[in-house]
């Protein structure tokens, strides 16, 4: 039975439920993951979502920082997270579905502003966050997995605007590729996005810095859906929603979905 998965940084789950909703409504994809609920669980406003028939939630959440959900239209298990850097951030949560497929929801530290761990703590705990997701898989190869998420990386030159001058900017600094690199290689992971669209730019951020982020189309793609070798083959019709980004009050980020025949 084919499945659509959707990933999507939403910036406040509270204050976009209704983008939430509309994306819901508009494109229904299965399953949804959010990072950056920014919420505890509690105050998640699952009742929004289950009136479009998104019944299901895993999550874990803290107030005002991070923060990650899964919603679904299918039945699913809560099946752990773990606590990387030790940091006690809400920044990873998995579920399972009935077909056995695991999937892990991802909030990549962003890192600052100076690529430099020696004077950027917050670079610092990327690395270190991105180091434990590669030990972890290298040690537990997954299975039957799917793991998306905000991973704040764009690691192709054809993923940022401008390669030559993105160099020594954090998202796109050669050790963080580098680093995200390790990860995709410590559990064979397969880049669904690139596997699909394997030419040409492509982002799925764009900052509110920019007054016209759509003419000046100064974008990244920070967010990914990646899949293990035993079931990407069955991962197809990728997507990135740039139009999400234009709607009213938007996040900074657009959805990235993609189907699984399995």
């Amino acid at each position: 039975m084919p499945f659509t998965i959707a990933t999507w940084n939403i910036n406040s789950v509270r204050l976009r439920a209704g983008l939430v909703a509309k994306l819901l409504r508009e494109e229904g994809p299965d399953v949804l993951c959010l990072q950056e609920c920014k919420s505890p669980v509690d105050k998640i406003p699952a009742d929004v979502f289950a009136a479009q028939g998104y019944t299901h939630l895993v999550a874990r959440g803290q107030k005002g920082y991070n923060g990650v959900a899964i919603l679904s239209k299918l039945p699913i298990e809560d099946v752990g997270h773990r606590d990387f850097v030790g940091k006690g951030d809400a920044r990873h949560v998995a579920a399972r579905l009935e077909n056995g497929v695991t999937i892990h929801n991802f909030y990549v530290p962003a890192g600052g502003d100076e690529p430099d761990r020696e004077k950027n703590e917050k670079f610092g705990h990327k690395l270190d966050f991105l180091i434990e997701m590669r030990d972890w898989f290298r040690d537990e190869k997954p299975e039957r997995s799917i793991l998306v998420g905000d991973l704040n990386i764009a690691p192709r030159e054809d993923d940022v605007w401008s390669h030559k001058q993105l160099l020594k900017v954090v998202s796109h600094t050669p050790i963080e590729v580098d680093h995200l690199g390790q990860v995709q290689d410590s559990g064979d992971w397969v880049d669904i996005t690139r596997k699909d669209i394997p030419d040409g730019l492509l982002y799925s951020w764009w900052s509110y810095r920019s007054p016209d982020w759509d003419a000046a189309d100064k974008g990244r793609r920070l967010d990914h859906v990646w899949a293990s070798p035993d079931i990407a083959s069955a991962g197809h019709g990728s997507r990135i929603l740039r139009h999400v980004r234009g709607w009213e009050q938007p996040s900074d980020h657009a959805p990235v979905l993609a189907t699984f025949d399995l």
